[in-house]
């Protein structure tokens, strides 16, 4: 077994990751630019609000953090988990993977073979044309994104349904499945596709959740509508096992940093190949049209004041991107509803930074 991992960005993804390696008896240094990050991880001081990261951190013995990329190199396995957020367009930023790259290449061509294994989220042909470019250098470019959630990464990541390993040789294969092999509790499907096959069915997946989330939302809402008890009617209906109860519940739609921005990526994508995405589009209208009638609901009721707890995008989480409660809060203060939040301190301050007094502040 090679027992030397590197890994290119070790932010919240990338530590996680990291750590369960170095657990499972991998050798592993990770590079990030940020110096006082790094240093905090080398001393063991780091701060996280994702489970285990602190508890992993101070146990490890085999993982350091440099901000020098040349010292990845000398490992023939290099996960790269940098950021790929949403441009405007709706498609994906790839400029922290083209910066990695043009660092990389400065170092010239390889005497041994280096598998790129990409983690992060990238538009479907992204990962082919860089192979194409990489492969003089004697690289050999991989797509291997992870099915996690923020809140339970180190979790999903040492338990996955699926191991999704897109490559172009068997070698490349069986390097990464010998990984997941090596860490992961369960034992998950492995399927081998192009990388190109595999960056459409990252954001497909995601596509087909919001869709049902959707969906559920949809029928609870009819339901609603007739005083019928929304619970009832999904777990009827989730009982098929052709459907499944995940994901089929009733409550507020999908937010945070995946799912719609993965919804509208795999959209765009379909539009920009001649197919149109009815239902990636219908999903994201539905989704507000969701948001809508549960402030309606509220309006109609004639209540004057709500106190909402949490306004995160999901529970136990600290974050507020694409939140539909936190949308659901602003859109009853526009209607002149007085509007408590219960939060952590730290989530409050984030929201006096950006909302102001907007709210009134229950600290949790």
């Amino acid at each position: 077994m090679n027992k030397k991992i590197s890994i290119i960005g070790i932010g919240k993804l990338g530590i996680c990751l990291s750590l369960n390696l170095e657990k499972h008896g991998y050798d592993v240094i990770g590079v990030d630019v940020d110096e006082e990050y790094v240093k905090k991880i080398n001393s063991k001081n780091l701060k996280s609000d994702e489970p285990f990261v602190e508890e992993y951190l101070n146990q490890s013995k085999n993982f350091i953090a440099t901000t020098d990329i040349k010292k990845v190199l000398s490992n023939n396995i290099i996960f790269i988990t940098v950021a790929t957020p949403s441009l405007e367009s709706g498609r994906y930023d790839h400029s922290q993977i083209e910066n990695v790259i043009t660092q990389i290449l400065e170092c010239g061509i390889q005497d041994e073979k280096k598998y790129l294994v990409i983690n992060c989220t990238t538009m479907p042909t992204f990962c082919e044309k860089l192979n194409n470019r990489l492969q003089k250098y004697n690289y050999e470019v991989c797509y291997n994104p992870e099915f996690i959630a923020q809140g339970s990464i180190i979790k999903d990541q040492v338990n996955p349904d699926t191991v999704l390993i897109g490559c172009y040789s068997n070698e490349a294969y069986e390097l990464i499945s010998d990984i997941y092999k090596k860490i992961c509790n369960n034992k998950p499907s492995y399927y081998k596709m192009s990388t190109t096959e595999a960056e459409i069915m990252k954001i497909a997946l995601n596509c087909f959740l919001t869709t049902k989330i959707s969906y559920a939302n949809m029928v609870g809402d009819i339901a609603k509508k007739v005083n019928c008890d929304p619970s009832i009617i999904l777990k009827a209906i989730g009982s098929d096992t052709r459907i499944g109860h995940k994901y089929l519940k009733y409550g507020f739609g999908f937010g945070g940093p995946c799912f719609p921005r993965d919804n509208r990526a795999f959209g765009l994508f379909c539009e920009e190949h001649g197919i149109y995405p009815h239902i990636s589009y219908a999903t994201d209208l539905s989704n507000k049209s969701h948001l809508l009638y549960q402030v309606q609901q509220v309006l109609e009721s004639g209540i004057t004041s709500l106190t909402i707890d949490t306004v995160t995008y999901k529970p136990e989480s600290s974050i507020l991107e694409e939140s539909q409660k936190l949308k659901f809060a602003l859109e009853l203060c526009e209607k002149g509803i007085n509007v408590s939040i219960i939060e952590k301190e730290k989530i409050i301050d984030k929201l006096k930074q950006k909302y102001g007094n907007k709210f009134n502040y229950i600290i949790k």
